[in-house]
């Protein structure tokens, strides 16, 4: 995979960081300098990180763990939801649910419900329920997708959790950390990079450099299922052969 370049990460915005009076001080070895009391992430420092967290993400990939992408903020929704969504990997979007993964069979339970109202929709010849109520549990299956969809198919707990600005998503962080899911985050300079596994110092606010950061990764990830698709496919054709 092509390295994350200086140009590429300056021209996406990455390097912006927040007001100094914002700044939280276990960021400074990811700062470079200040500018007009704005603190500047050392990009060097990003590119490093990035494809530390890549690679780690692709060897999961290989391995066939799943990788929950979370990014609840308005600019970084549709960025991660289509990323996640192009490798088949789950994803929350909107509002995180308290518990989502420490009260997962729970969770579990109203995708299944979910997955039942969605049954009784799609069946035409069912006719023991009235329009009106088929309008209330089309209305209910439209609430809990909006939330719900992007993990329905997740039937066990993440092996990693990839999150868009730690500070904003401190809930699924503290849920991750609680359950010692290995973390993948984008860490601005208001936030504290110890709090996660894979720090990758990084503007999270803007939806260019959201948009970078997490193509990047999920080109990672997608490289990692070709391998995986690949090795499974040479064992097929090795065993006729054993067995003959």
């Amino acid at each position: 995979m092509q390295k994350p370049t200086y140009k590429e990460l300056l021209d996406a915005g990455c390097h912006f960081g927040h007001l100094r009076k914002k700044w939280n001080p276990k960021m400074t070895p990811y700062i470079f300098m200040e500018h007009k009391g704005v603190h500047i992430i050392d990009l060097n420092r990003t590119a490093e990180c990035l494809e530390r967290s890549a690679a780690a993400m692709k060897a999961m990939a290989k391995s066939g763990k799943k990788i929950l992408f979370v990014a609840t903020k308005k600019q970084a929704r549709d960025i991660v939801q289509k990323a996640a969504e192009s490798v088949g990997m789950p994803f929350v979007t909107e509002r995180w649910l308290g518990g989502m993964m420490t009260n997962f069979m729970t969770i579990r339970k109203s995708v299944k419900k979910m997955n039942n109202i969605e049954r009784m929709l799609a069946d035409t010849t069912l006719t023991s329920i009235t329009k009106k109520e088929r309008l209330t549990l089309s209305r209910e299956h439209h609430k809990m997708d909006k939330q719900l969809g992007g993990i329905a198919d997740l039937n066990r707990l993440p092996s990693a959790v990839f999150i868009v600005d730690i500070h904003h998503e401190h809930l699924a962080l503290a849920e991750a950390r609680k359950l010692n899911i290995k973390t993948f985050g984008m860490v601005d300079t208001n936030s504290d990079p110890t709090l996660v596994d894979f720090a990758i110092p990084s503007n999270d606010d803007a939806s260019k450099a959201i948009a970078y950061i997490t193509n990047y990764l999920v080109e990672a990830i997608r490289e990692g299922l070709e391998e995986r698709k690949a090795i499974k496919g040479s064992e097929k054709d090795e065993t006729p052969a054993a067995e003959a």
